[in-house]
């Protein structure tokens, strides 16, 4: 006789702040970052714990009762009321992110292999997000490039867009045809301090001429995230895959990109953005019209896991993100609320093969570390 799966018992949430010396000067955001903020959610079921991060979950406090006593496998309901939620407060994903990595735990699998995946491995590309010079940016991209990276993403940051558009001519002509370029435009969405116009469309049409002359692979967010009648036409008219998507909230905006054929490229962030069980339907529609599905990552160490473990099961694209760009970022800063970081071997990262998400998180460690807070320190 089987025995009775365990109920949610308790749901915690905690927030740490890691100071950054020096200061991270990131290319979406015009003020240098002095640290890097986390929270974590803390599922807990019988003897088991699972374990999330994401955004701040803002607006979950008090609404706990809508998931003690449950069954942590009933996740569409979990779903449902998450996608509720985040209509009248903040992006909760973290939570159902923590009940996947609770399943696995339960049921002794990874989730790679609990969401049908084949293997653990993923093919990753370095995602940098420093603003540094032309000369500095050269120099990495051929760290990286010996490092064994198939791919590299350069973010777009200078007032003019031909300083920009030079140094990905200077790096293309440094690493040569073989090493995939990518470009993120940053145009998609803004820092709530940031009131800078986007480009407009013949803006973005320039510069992704200018970069299919380069090779470069994709372009990323060259207009704001909800303009996708533009976004079709840039696509129709570029000779560069056009990419997006890695922010909007709802799942029925992905499915605007669908119906008015916007992107080439879906990327939305598993814990920002879609949740693990709306992740995998948005990459069987999306790559069932020979779309490629490769998710943003940038957060902490638990937001790129959950990432990675979506994309070794559902994911047909050729690589995923890895946020390294050292010294400004390094695995050790986006990691620091594991044990140890997820390293990338030869433009490889293995998945661990512990249960869940593969990682078991040192509460007391991390207790100098806690605020009382997740939202960000401007």
């Amino acid at each position: 006789m089987l025995a009775q799966r365990p109920s949610i018992h308790a749901i915690e949430i905690y927030h740490y702040r890691l100071p950054l010396d020096p200061p991270f000067s990131a290319s979406w955001d015009p003020r240098p970052r002095t640290s890097h903020t986390s929270t974590l959610v803390r599922v807990h079921a019988g003897a088991f714990e699972g374990v999330g991060s994401g955004d701040a979950m803002l607006g979950f406090a008090g609404h706990e009762h809508l998931f003690i006593g449950q069954d942590p496998f009933a996740i569409e309901r979990h779903v449902q009321i998450l996608d509720t939620m985040q209509f009248h407060y903040g992006r909760l994903w973290p939570l159902e992110v923590a009940l996947w990595d609770l399943m696995g735990k339960i049921t002794n699998q990874p989730l790679w292999r609990l969401l049908g995946g084949a293997g653990p491995q993923v093919r990753v590309y370095a995602s940098t997000g420093d603003r540094r010079p032309l000369e500095e940016r050269v120099a990495a991209a051929r760290q990286m490039q010996a490092a064994g990276f198939p791919a590299l993403k350069l973010r777009f940051h200078a007032a003019d867009v031909r300083e920009d558009v030079a140094v990905v001519a200077a790096v293309r002509e440094a690493i040569g045809p073989d090493m995939h370029l990518l470009v993120d435009a940053n145009q998609g969405w803004q820092m709530p301090w940031d009131a800078t116009s986007p480009w407009d469309f013949k803006t973005a049409l320039w510069v992704a001429d200018a970069l299919a002359e380069l090779g470069v692979y994709w372009l990323e967010e060259p207009l704001p995230r909800h303009d996708y009648r533009g976004l079709a036409h840039l696509r129709r008219r570029a000779n560069v895959r056009i990419a997006g998507g890695e922010g909007n909230r709802e799942f029925a905006e992905l499915r605007e990109y669908l119906r008015h054929g916007s992107l080439d490229v879906y990327q939305p962030d598993v814990a920002w953005s879609t949740g693990i069980l709306r992740a995998r339907q948005i990459a069987a529609e999306v790559q069932s019209v020979g779309a490629v599905y490769s998710p943003h990552t940038w957060g902490d160490g638990l937001v790129l896991l959950a990432n990675l473990h979506v994309s070794a099961a559902v994911s047909h694209a050729p690589f995923m993100e890895y946020p390294f760009d050292p010294p400004a970022w390094t695995p050790a800063w986006r990691d620091f609320i594991l044990p140890q970081p997820i390293l990338a071997s030869n433009g490889i990262v293995t998945l661990p093969d512990q249960p869940g998400l593969g990682v078991t998180i040192d509460w007391q460690a991390l207790a100098p570390l806690r605020i009382d807070t997740g939202t960000m320190q401007v």
